[in-house]
């Protein structure tokens, strides 16, 4: 469903907050969210601005699944099936996105966070970018910028990510349009990263209909219901990007990165703008869940896989917990070297059976308290390529971030009876029939 029925729905049912009263957009809106723990919210009055702000539709699974219209069990299984089976979207003339144009742009007039003290400036979090590649066609991914000037913000591009890939090998700008206010379907698609022959668009699509509209000033396709586009390009200058906080709750540093020049802004009739605070529920979900998809589909080659769960405890990013229906002994070993497969930045995974509630820590630790054996379970990798975001990693300039990979088999052994390692359950009595 398009945004607004979202938090429609949302608002009937008592799951979104809507907040009257001013507020600041220095730090008071970003600490308002955490306080919320970053439950749907819609501020009415930014002070200062004439546009509402609103966060929190994906920060948890309940939340994305209902906006998917699923549930949170079925969820993987609607990620697995839509990259699998993406469908492309229809383009229309007119949207709403366009209701209104600014070909003179001025940033200040948005209301952008700033998240916390040492930021390095006010900034764009729930920002879904699209480009083209000039072999590979359009893609769409989320990139972080901050404000430098009245129309002009820097971009934090990651190597070896497509929009740097193709900022890289072409000589001119680069256009670029970003989509602020967006569905579930459009938010979680951005976040997916898909093949680069694979449009996220069309992957939105496939969750739910999406449809597109071409930019008005740049060869772009954005979604017909964005509450605000921003259309320009990355240009060849570079200026101070950072410091900013990361998904692992750390503070990421200082950067020269590109200048993104904001050409036009178009928005819908009484446009909202979208918050997203970094290190946090949502910013982790979005970033840990797209990869346990690509985590299944590795490990289902090899045995067969129930459900992945990228865990927040591990920054949403660095742990998983992968759960399979073994038949064979060797399986387990096989799952955890097809894990680190299907994430490259994975740095610590657990192997457990169907019967283990993956989304329950206490339950995780369960598993490898009575059926993990340290001597003979566990899978350790030397001088792995890891991930940037590991404060203790092997960080040298340059270089790819190197780490220790380490895999734990929480299976039930082989040739064992298995009734001495199944937990037990008491039977459920209404005490009120004994309470007098």
């Amino acid at each position: 469903m398009d945004l607004r029925s979202f938090l429609k729905i949302l608002e009937q049912e008592q799951l979104l907050t809507r907040i009257s009263e001013p507020v600041s957009h220095e730090f008071e809106a970003a600490n308002i969210i955490y306080s919320l723990d970053e439950q749907p919210v819609l501020f009415d009055n930014i002070k200062g601005f004439d546009f509402p702000v609103f966060a929190g539709i994906t920060s948890n699974r309940d939340i994305i699944a209902k906006g998917l219209d699923t549930t949170k069990e079925d969820l993987l299984v609607k990620l697995v099936d839509a990259l699998k089976h993406p469908k492309e979207p229809e383009l229309t003339d007119h949207a709403p996105c366009q209701e209104n144009v600014i070909n003179d742009p001025d940033l200040s007039k948005l209301p952008i966070l700033h998240h916390l003290p040492g930021d390095g400036g006010r900034y764009l979090s729930a920002s879904v970018c699209t480009i083209k590649d000039p072999d590979n066609g359009r893609n769409v991914s989320y990139h972080r910028m901050m404000q430098i000037g009245r129309n002009k913000l820097t971009a934090r591009l990651i190597k070896k990510r497509q929009t740097r890939t193709t900022y890289d090998k072409i000589e001119e700008d680069l256009e670029l349009a970003v989509c602020l206010g967006s569905s579930v379907a459009v938010m979680v698609a951005a976040s997916l990263g898909p093949p680069s022959n694979v449009d996220e668009f069309s992957i939105a699509n496939a969750l739910d209909d999406t449809p597109l509209v071409k930019c008005k000033t740049k060869d772009l396709e954005v979604p017909a219901f964005s509450e605000i586009v921003l259309e320009g390009r990355l240009t060849r200058d570079i200026d101070r990007e950072g410091p900013f906080v990361d998904l692992t709750e750390t503070r990421d540093f200082e950067r020269q990165e590109p200048v993104f020049v904001v050409d036009c802004i178009t928005h819908r009739n009484d446009a909202m703008y979208q918050a997203l605070i970094p290190g946090r529920f949502e910013h982790k979900t979005l970033m840990g869940m797209p990869k346990e998809p690509t985590i299944y589909n590795e490990v289902s080659k090899v045995t067969n896989c129930s459900n992945v769960y990228v865990t927040i405890g591990g920054g949403s990013w660095l742990h998983a917990i992968v759960q399979i229906k073994k038949q064979h002994e060797d399986e387990p070993k096989k799952a955890i070297e097809a894990a680190f497969k299907g994430h490259g930045s994975l740095k610590h995974v657990i192997i457990v059976d169907e019967d283990v509630d993956i989304y329950d820590p206490l339950s995780v630790e369960w598993a490898i308290a009575t059926r993990f054996q340290a001597d003979k379970d566990v899978i350790i990798k030397e001088l792995q390529p890891g991930s940037s975001l590991d404060p203790s990693g092997i960080h040298i300039p340059g270089e790819k971030t190197k780490t220790a990979k380490m895999g734990l088999d929480a299976t039930i052994p082989e040739r064992v009876d298995k009734k001495n390692y199944e937990k037990v359950s008491y039977q459920k009595v209404d005490v009120n029939d004994y309470i007098r």
